[in-house]
């Protein structure tokens, strides 16, 4: 019975692969320590947040990013009104220019 408590406490333990030997490597630990050179070189702690590069992206990290608003709702309706304005000029009001209707 004591069996199983055992083994199942062996597997939450790691095997020693930092270890020269564990690695097959040479007993003077060169290759061991070009390893941890390479780990100690690595960054530590959170990376840092990247800066939005193109107007999408900047758009987007404004007013979608960490402080989201209803702006964007609002370009919607004015660009739909400029748009509809346009139109609206385009196949109405351009023949109203010299002469009345």
């Amino acid at each position: 019975m004591s069996f199983i408590p055992r083994r199942g406490l062996s597997t939450l333990i790691p095997p020693k692969i930092a270890s020269p030997s564990g690695i097959g490597a040479a007993q003077d630990a060169a290759r061991m320590e070009r390893v941890v050179s390479f780990y100690e070189k690595l960054p530590r702690g959170r990376r840092p947040d990247e800066q939005p590069k193109g107007l999408f992206e900047r758009y987007q990290a404004r007013y979608f990013g960490k402080n989201p608003s209803a702006a964007p709702l609002a370009h919607f309706i004015g660009a739909m009104m400029v748009i509809g304005y346009a139109q609206h000029y385009y196949f109405h009001f351009r023949h109203h220019k010299n002469n009345a209707h």
